[in-house]
């Protein structure tokens, strides 16, 4: 028996996936006993709360546990008792929530304490008082055991953060007469398992054997249970430690008490058989767990360092080779702007191609609309090899031509088709898949079929550089402010920087549990990857608010709950790994609702989690690599909420948060030395730049101090260089906003425009009433020419700026031996 639909894991070039990681850890049993609370906050004016408690501990168990309610009493005792068992080497938050049972509304919830279990002595019982309001003497008594379990130890694969736990396969089969049919079905759960739910209708005609086989994937060790809702007939046999419900027709079997690796015969009656199965999966991930680069890319920067040193050479006159370690990582990072920064970064190449520093590169990075160049570009496996004019007129044809064929009835035809078809291949659809469809008809003739993966081919002999795309992950009912986390996409794998969790390209989007591929589905077509990285549907109130101004502190104290760490006695020994416990509690129903108001999207782009299941390694916290990035207002405080819980992936443009692309570039394993920033974005200039500078700093990620002088903002160059020296982590940046400056009166450097030419040097790129505006998908012919020409003119004419800054980066090289 395969337990896995993916019979092997292999990598990209077809060999194994190496085994790594791999752990034993010993699990233990928690013992919980809620024993009361006191001076419990009222719900309402008219009486004292009729209070529960609610166990949440999602680490060891899928199942909300409750205490009775106790009425009418500010001082309920419970005195309940709760076992759970955890896996020591993970992040255990227990949530105990206290709530007010209403029979005629919704229960209030009053608060939630979060406790770290890792404070734990072994062994040795500890009577804990919560101080949840210690003006009001307001706290929860709870009574804990941590002790050894029979279970000895579990392998785990950890990367420090996130850590992957053995995973089993439960199969059922389901066995009748053909005689008889059945109107009626079984319906089976397991809690926490990658499938959760599933039916076997007994209406078929049983003459093939099995009539219904089936299967859920389940962490051994998380207490799992299998539960059957029985059609309404009295089952004759029964397996001795099942749980047989007469009344309410329920089979309920803990899945750990059955013997492994062979078929068992669970329950029986006149119609059918029900025979189960439990196995272990192969302990070999689908997801990889590190920070490192993958071994595909570190192969492409073998190759692709032998040619950036030819041109570094080259472009620099040197007189001998460069070492291997002379060698700078030289990346360009633009910026989107819809059909704007997708001309222009022509232009823009097309100046790097005519110096010859395309080829002295290793990374071109993009988002929104310089995603839609890049996936142009990279159809062509050497691109960078050839001149660009054909390409530039190609595009040019498409963003002059009419798009009103695009809201055609035989194109309207066409998106229903291919939304229906994404949608039978099992992908979550939305508006932004069709925006998707929409930027393939703005970019194409016909039909697109060109996927990330086929990138690959453009890259695997080092002959261009490696295009890195890049998205945020956002969470419902959050800001960006509060929460999002970078993912880069590559030809290779697409990746959450924080997490250090990278899948295949051709993988992406397919379903994963606790790091295994479930279901692999169809490869998305690049035209969706491009709507939800251009995504225009993603806006929220909040956005726009800070569009004008610099701060949600206002619109933070109307919505979000409030979070602090709070008392609790005796007090513990603190240990390496351990956090402070939380008390939450909820904002209003009003605040909720305006924030709702505030935070929602129209839409975002979901994808399959290939997080999913995994959890949260009992130091996370302590990880540099995730320390870099940790910037959402859940990191610290609620792990339970984070991005390995969640079902699917929430996607959308980067310039909702910052209007670059450059964290892919900032990770210290890429080791870039200088970046080429190439800025299309509309109205400031500076204004991401310094968001940048300040974002990173506040992240303690090396990046060089780019402040421009009040007077520059007013009268933009072409370029400046920033090389912070007093920093040599940094990378240099070379900082290209989009400006008309010396273009206006010079048609190439040094050539001036004669007086009949002048006019061809008045491009309106920063105005009111510029037809480049970022909501403008059709450029006459002239426009898109005059920005191609700008554009390449602003890199040319900065020739010097860029040597000088190559120069620099190699000496830099020699100087530190990086």
């Amino acid at each position: 028996m395969s337990c896995s639909p993916r019979a092997a894991s292999v990598k990209t070039d077809g060999s194994p996936v190496e085994k790594r990681n791999i752990e034993t850890s010993p699990c233990y049993l928690l013992t919980v006993r809620v024993i009361g609370a006191k001076n419990i906050r009222r719900a309402d004016t008219f009486s004292h709360t009729d209070c529960y408690l609610t166990l949440w501990l999602p680490t060891a168990s899928s199942t909300h546990f409750q205490t009775k309610a106790v009425e009418n009493s500010k001082d309920p005792v419970w005195n309940e008792t709760f076992h759970f068992v955890v896996q020591s080497k993970v992040k255990n938050i227990l949530e105990l929530s206290i709530h007010d049972e209403d029979n005629i509304s919704k229960d209030d919830h009053l608060f939630t304490v979060f406790f770290d279990i890792a404070g734990l002595p072994l062994n040795e019982k500890v009577l804990m008082h919560f101080k949840c309001n210690p003006k009001d003497h307001e706290e929860l008594e709870v009574e804990f055991l941590l002790c050894n379990s029979s279970i000895a130890v579990e392998a785990v694969i950890t990367n420090g953060v996130l850590l992957s736990r053995q995973v089993c396969c439960l199969e059922y089969e389901v066995q009748g007469e053909k005689a008889k049919k059945s109107k009626q079905k079984l319906c089976f759960m397991v809690k926490g398992s990658h499938e959760g739910y599933q039916e076997c209708n007994l209406d078929s005609e049983f003459s093939i054997s099995p009539a219904c086989h089936s299967a859920f994937h389940y962490v051994k060790y998380k207490q799992p249970t299998l539960d059957v809702k029985l059609p309404k007939t009295d089952l004759d046999y029964a397996f001795g430690s099942c749980v047989y419900n007469r009344e309410e027709g329920t089979l309920k079997a803990q899945i750990n008490s059955l013997p492994t690796k062979k078929q068992l015969l669970l329950a029986e009656n006149h119609e059918f058989a029900l025979y189960v199965k439990t196995e272990d999966c192969q302990n070999v991930l689908d997801v990889r767990l590190g920070y490192d680069l993958c071994s595909q890319e570190q192969d492409f920067l073998c190759k692709r360092k032998k040619i950036v040193a030819g041109a570094l050479k080259k472009v620099l006159g040197l007189e001998r080779d460069l070492q291997d370690h002379e060698i700078p990582v030289v990346a360009i990072m633009t910026t989107g702007g819809s059909t704007r920064s997708l001309t222009a970064l022509y232009g823009s190449l097309q100046g790097l191609k005519k110096l010859n520093f395309i080829d002295c590169t290793a990374y071109l990075t993009g988002f929104s609309g310089t995603t839609w160049t890049m996936t142009n570009l990279y159809k062509d496996a050497y691109w960078s090899q050839k001149d660009l004019d054909a390409q530039i007129n190609e595009t040019k044809r498409h963003v002059t031509k009419c798009k009103a064929y695009g809201f055609s009835i035989e194109r309207l035809k066409y998106y229903n088709r291919q939304l229906r078809q994404r949608k039978q291949d099992g992908h979550k659809t939305s508006c932004i898949d069709l925006w998707g469809l929409l930027t393939e008809y703005l970019l194409n003739d016909g039909e697109d079929n060109h996927k990330l993966s086929d990138q690959q081919q453009a890259v695997n002999d080092g002959q261009n550089p490696l295009p890195i795309y890049i998205a945020i992950n956002v969470k419902e009912k959050y800001s960006t402010m509060d929460f999002k986390e970078w993912v880069e996409f590559t030809p290779y794998e697409v990746g959450v920087l924080k997490y250090g969790a990278y899948v295949r390209a051709e993988d992406f989007g397919s379903e994963f549990f606790m790091g295994h591929l479930m279901k692999k589905l169809p490869e998305t077509r690049i035209c969706y990857l491009q709507g939800m990285w251009s995504s225009i549907f993603s806006v929220n109130l909040l956005y726009i608010w800070n569009l004008s101004h610099s701060s949600e502190d206002f619109w933070h104290k109307w919505t979000q709950d409030q979070i602090i760490d709070i008392d609790e006695e005796p007090h513990l020994p603190t240990r390496p790994s351990e956090q402070k416990t939380y008390l939450q509690t909820p904002a209003s129903p009003l605040s909720r609702a305006f924030r709702d108001v505030l935070t929602g999207r129209l839409s975002v782009a979901q994808y399959h989690n290939f997080l999913r299941g995994l959890q949260l390694d009992n130091s996370y916290l302590k990880q540099s690599s995730f320390h870099r990035w940790k910037d959402t207002v859940l990191d610290s405080s609620s792990p339970n909420q984070l991005t390995q819980t969640e079902e699917y992936l929430s996607l959308e443009d980067t310039g909702f948060f910052i209007s670059t692309s450059s964290a892919p570039l900032l990770r210290p394993e890429r080791k870039v030395d200088i970046i080429l920033h190439l800025n299309y974005s509309a109205g400031s200039q500076a204004q991401f730049l310094e968001q940048s500078c300040k974002y990173y700093a506040e992240q303690g990620i090396p990046f060089p101090k780019a402040t421009l002088s009040e007077e520059d903002k007013k009268s933009l160059k072409e370029c400046y260089l920033f090389d912070d020296a007093e920093n040599p982590e940094a990378p240099i940046l070379l900082f290209f906003p989009q400006v008309n400056d010396t273009f206006r009166y010079y048609k190439a450097p040094g050539v001036k425009r004669s007086e009949s030419e002048m006019k061809d040097g008045r491009v309106d790129i920063s105005s009111n009433s510029s037809p480049y505006s970022t909501y403008s998908l059709t450029f006459a012919a002239k426009e898109y020419d005059e920005l191609v020409k700008l554009s390449e003119y602003n890199i040319l004419n900065n020739q010097h700026l860029i040597l000088q800054g190559l120069l620099s980066a190699v000496e830099r090289k020699k100087m530190y031996k990086k």
